[in-house]
């Protein structure tokens, strides 16, 4: 198996979500919040409240031997028709097998399932400390417009953001 951040993962099944795979979600969920630069969620949020943000069309996971090792799940920025094209993602990958290619195919099955629905923009917000977030994202055609400077608190620290997108061509 390769390894590395530039690595391809070429033993997994990327899939949509299924309501069994959520405690892995969780817990991968759970491991992006422990890092403290992967999100300004400081606990998992609900099932109920998960799944109710983000479609299913747009819900996918990484397995690997029949193991959840990351997901991918986008939701509507807006429910204003103008922005009927545009949704917001985050994508985690269990931290036992980062650098192996696993962010890169979950993004890369969202951008093909967003194409092919008539979504014109995937966004983001990362922390600009995560470096490895920002190089998949920019691997897969993600362009960072701009940093949202003290954005939010995080444990009573301010935080900037980059904004991230990806246009369909």
């Amino acid at each position: 198996m390769q390894t590395g951040s530039n690595a391809v993962a070429t033993d997994l099944e990327v899939r949509p979500f299924r309501d069994e795979d959520w405690p892995a979600v969780h817990a991968i969920y759970a491991q992006g919040i422990a890092t403290g630069s992967a999100t300004f969620e400081t606990e998992v949020p609900a099932f109920e409240w998960w799944m109710a943000a983000h479609p299913p069309e747009y819900r996918l996971v990484a397995t690997r031997g029949g193991d959840v090792v990351g997901w991918v799940a986008a939701s509507p920025v807006s429910d204003r028709c103008a922005y009927a094209g545009v949704v917001e993602h985050s994508v985690y990958v269990d931290e036992r097998v980062r650098g192996q290619g696993i962010g890169r195919r979950l993004l890369d099955a969202l951008i093909d399932r967003a194409d092919a629905s008539g979504i014109w923009t995937i966004q983001s917000g990362v922390f600009p400390e995560n470096v490895a977030s920002i190089e998949v994202h920019q691997r897969c055609g993600f362009r960072i417009v701009g940093t949202r400077e003290r954005i939010g608190q995080l444990n009573g620290t301010w935080r900037d953001v980059l904004l991230i997108e990806r246009r369909k061509p």
